[in-house]
């Protein structure tokens, strides 16, 4: 167990008031003796449910932040878990200024300094450098986590202007979320009215989602990439390169111009104290020396370190889950590096060459199950969540393929695939992959990246092609860092199918890639001596969960995929579930149980469909409630199809069934 160097006490629940009334439902861990010796607070503001959902996580990261010095408050944002009000949709106006209230309130306090920072990994993240850009005067710091400067094409949404597999899936995931009622034994009597206004007002989360298929003003509130300027608190982005958000962090350190640092590791969607694949660090130090510095005034030397630290990941075999990464930390004094230099290899028909060879047309026509060894978008670090051996899906697309490396190469940050190509279908995308190749053939997909070719321009317009006119486009792969050792190739793989992870073009379309003319350009970094000179990080603390006990265990949640030859069909299936869980304190049972399939007829594009199951449920003694979310995600090649349904139980009565069914033009997808 963790020794603590202040005593803290926790206070299960308050309740904050902001401006029209709404009060947002809190929980606190508090220093005993900070009436009397105020401290800095630490704000973390998201919607799942501090009573239950994350009740153990939340209590490991705050108390122990707590017991070195400050009053760590948990906030549900309004309409989740025991908040009053209503919540429509993610990243909201009404979101932000709620969390300018809230920090103003915890100012007041006579606990607190007056002074105050904020945490959060996801939407914590994300609302802590949009409220940051708000510039509310009590807020110190943000340490953002797992979080993007742009909600349309670098979240769950549009990756690179094209829809990804997470759009339909997350939005079930929070359809689901919010049908859950407050905890009778915090809220009382009026649980069940403001459980069936919430019911009342909830739709499917993926509607508005999928009504904005171009980055518009729904997309652009919210991105702190549309004015970096506006934030100048000191912000700490983290994140791991196994993580899909990882990529934002060069961008925010490019982008901002107060203090600011930046760290990446090889984790994926996790605090990296908890982090997989490891090394897990000792996080919550790191936090406390960050808080320390900027809220307590502590010289303790964290702004006189390098600008970026990062984990230079090693070659290793494709896997479907890592345990750990091998590597070895780096540093970067600067972003962006003035250290990095490109290197190009030109894309001639099957190799990778440093010079190009003569134009030469290569027609590309992918399988529309090309990418069933993709993996995961979001990773969380457990089970079968990275990219297999990519030699299945380089057979559905056009590889370019190196020479044995004479010595290492390492590179980081953003490289490029350049394609020349033209087509014979107005809309459709490109996906490029850079892979490892091992001696023995075993093919490591390193990064990738994809583009609506009818976005090149501007994720804002849609500019269909024009049939068989060539072009030239950038495919941004996301950032890495990478150590290629020596004897190992590179390889380049092209596609124009990448499914589950890509939702299919309207039509299957044949591309002509102009070999000779499209490269390569990767962002080489020399060695550095500076590295060797890092102090390594503490070993990870947190403390003590509080008491619970597994029901019913989270069953196997790795994916199965299903072929089917002779109808020509395809399925992959993603078990979602939690299983059953007691909260022995509280005596509280919670049941979190889901899944999500995809299927796809293997040569037509307008058969994929994305169907979602969940269920979620809550029981102490003889209160009990349950809900059920499906829904159900189709197209033609004008339309999607969206189909839910939202039903309720209280004890064995059902209280309430919702359905939707509604389509939506497709616009450049």
């Amino acid at each position: 167990m963790t020794t603590l160097p202040r005593t803290v006490r926790v206070v299960e629940h308050l309740w904050i008031p902001v401006r029209d009334g709404t009060r947002l439902a809190a929980k606190m861990w508090l220093p005993e003796d900070a009436e009397g010796a105020p401290v800095p607070a630490v704000l973390e503001y998201i919607p799942y449910r501090k009573r239950d959902s994350f009740r153990a996580r939340d209590h490991a990261l705050h108390a122990f932040v707590a017991g070195h010095g400050y009053a760590c408050v948990r906030v549900d944002l309004r309409g989740s878990g025991d908040s009053e009000g209503l919540l429509d949709d993610e990243y909201l106006p009404q979101e932000q200024q709620d969390g300018v209230d809230v920090i103003a309130w915890l100012a007041r306090q006579t606990w607190c300094t007056g002074r105050v920072g904020m945490i959060g990994i996801s939407w914590g993240g994300f609302n802590g450098l949009q409220i940051a850009a708000l510039r509310p005067p009590a807020l110190g710091t943000v340490i953002s986590v797992g979080s993007t400067d742009d909600r349309y094409a670098t979240d769950v949404h549009y990756l690179g202007g094209c829809m990804v597999k997470d759009n339909p899936d997350w939005g079930a995931v929070m359809f689901s979320h919010v049908s859950t009622p407050p905890d009778p034994a915090i809220v009382g009597e009026r649980w069940r009215e403001m459980w069936l206004r919430r019911l009342a007002n909830l739709r499917p989360w993926l509607l508005p989602w999928i009504e904005h298929q171009r980055r518009d003003a729904y997309w652009r509130q919210g991105s702190v990439r549309e004015d970096f300027d506006a934030i100048s608190v000191p912000v700490y982005a983290i994140n791991g390169w196994a993580d899909n958000y990882a990529a934002s962090i060069p961008r925010l350190l490019a982008g901002l111009k107060g203090p600011r640092k930046g760290l990446i590791g090889p984790w994926a969607h996790n605090y990296p104290h908890k982090g997989r694949p490891g090394p897990a660090i000792g996080f919550l130090q790191e936090c406390v020396r960050w808080w320390d510095h900027w809220l307590k005034d502590e010289p303790n030397g964290i702004m006189d370190e390098p600008m970026l630290r990062v984990w230079m990941q090693s070659s290793v075999p494709p896997r479907v889950e890592y345990a750990d990464r091998p590597g070895r930390w780096i540093v970067e004094a600067a972003w962006p590096s003035p250290r990095l230099t490109p290197r190009t290899f030109a894309l001639n028909p099957g190799r990778l060459d440093d010079t190009a060879g003569p134009a030469v047309a290569l027609a590309l026509r992918s399988p529309q199950t090309t990418g069933l060894t993709a993996g995961e978008l979001g990773r969380y670090g457990s089970g079968a969540e990275f990219a297999s051996d990519q030699r299945e899906d380089d057979g559905g697309g056009l590889l370019f393929v190196s020479e044995p490396l004479a010595e290492p190469l390492e590179i980081l940050g953003e490289p490029v695939v350049s394609l020349t190509l033209a087509s014979d279908r107005p809309l459709g995308f490109v996906a490029a992959r850079l892979n490892d190749v091992a001696p023995d053939g075993a093919s490591t997909r390193v990064t990738y990246g994809v583009l609506n070719l009818a976005h090149s321009k501007d994720h804002a317009r849609v500019v269909p092609l024009e049939l068989g006119t060539t072009r030239t486009f950038d495919v941004a792969l996301e950032a890495v860092a990478h150590a290629f050792p020596a004897g190992h190739r590179l390889a380049v793989a092209v596609s124009n199918a990448y499914w589950p992870l890509i939702w299919p073009s309207p039509s299957a379309s044949t591309l002509t890639i102009m070999a000779g003319v499209s490269r390569l350009v990767l962002p080489v970094r020399p060695a550095d001596p500076a590295d060797a000179r890092l102090p390594p990080f503490e070993e990870p603390a947190c403390a003590a969960a509080p008491p619970a006990m597994v029901l019913a265990p989270a069953p196997d949640n790795n994916r199965v995929i299903v072929r089917d030859p002779l109808a020509g069909t395809t399925t992959v299936t993603l078990p979602r579930s939690y299983g059953t869980v007691r909260l022995l304190d509280i005596d509280l049972d919670i049941e979190e149980l889901g899944s999500v399939t995809y299927a796809l007829r293997d040569d037509d594009p307008t058969s994929a469909t994305c169907t979602t199951d969940w269920q979620m449920a809550r029981r102490r003694g003889g209160w009990s409630v349950r809900t059920a979310t499906w829904t159900r995600l189709s197209c033609t090649e004008t339309d999607f199809r969206l189909e839910a349904s939202l039903e309720a139980w209280e004890g064995g009565e059902k209280v309430l069934t919702r359905h939707w069914d509604t389509v939506i033009p497709r616009d450049g997808l």
